[in-house]
């Protein structure tokens, strides 16, 4: 037989236990993925427009100088498409809420040509813009029904980084190359989408529409030359892209339960 105050003890430390018990059971229901949560990978499409004063500027001087001899003019710049690849650090439910935590690497790519006609032959000019962004972010969304989620708010922080790369291809199977690049400048984007569950949890596709805030400003080639307004002036450009724009992504989330 137990004392008094051994009774007392069991009852408390029962009491405890069944209080821990109840708790962890309470929150592995409120998670809904397993009791926490959510680990997983995902890939897929991005899309994103752009406003690029400097360089559209760098482009009509281009078709200005050579007016007389292009086969059409060079367009503009402004969309750029490529990939994007991630982890999905951490998602689970709290009540209703679906909290995602996530990083990812993007790599978009925009590319203009026009072909001179001379005497000599004709040459081709190839402009090239490559957007490369490192991102970190968050999403807080609701179900609406059993495969389908909104994501309410998604938002993210992000590092950019530009290349330009202007390649000459000129008669005489010579080839000019020159590639500049910019420094990491600070972004971040805000939007919303859904969430489409393919199988409950560990498949599924997602669609997103935001604003992305971008700028790069300076690029130079790796002896420090800086991209000038013109092929033909001496003053550096810095406002090279001055604005970001409409993002779109479409991307296939693989998970696994923690």
């Amino acid at each position: 037989m137990l004392g008094r105050g051994a009774m007392i003890k069991f009852m408390i430390k029962s009491s405890l236990v069944g209080f821990i018990l109840f708790s962890v059971s309470i929150n592995a229901q409120t998670f809904g993925f397993g009791c926490l949560g959510f680990v997983g990978g995902f890939g897929g499409y991005s899309y994103q427009r752009y406003h690029a004063d400097g360089l559209n500027n760098y482009v009509a001087e281009f078709n200005k100088t050579n007016n007389d001899s292009l086969e059409a003019p060079m367009s503009n710049f402004g969309t750029a498409a490529g990939y994007r690849v991630g982890i999905n650090f951490f998602r689970a439910n709290f009540t209703g809420f679906i909290l995602t935590s996530k990083g990812f690497y993007q790599s978009l790519v925009e590319s203009k040509d026009a072909q001179i006609i001379s005497t000599f032959g004709t040459s081709n000019s190839n402009y090239k813009v490559r957007l490369n962004t490192w991102g970190v972010g968050f999403d807080v969304g609701t179900t609406i029904s059993g495969a389908v989620s909104w994501k309410v708010i998604d938002a993210a922080l992000l590092f950019n980084k530009a290349t330009f790369t202007n390649t000459q291809n000129l008669p005489g199977s010579y080839t000019d190359i020159k590639e500049y690049k910019s420094n990491s400048k600070l972004g971040y984007s805000i939007g919303t989408g859904f969430i489409l569950q393919l199988i409950d949890e560990y498949i599924s596709i997602e669609g997103l529409a935001a604003y992305t805030v971008l700028s790069i400003d300076e690029l130079q080639l790796g002896d420090g030359t800086k991209l000038t307004v013109s092929e033909s002036s001496t003053q550096p450009m810095n406002n090279f892209i001055d604005a970001g724009g409409f993002n779109a992504v479409v991307q296939l989330n693989v998970g696994f339960p923690l």
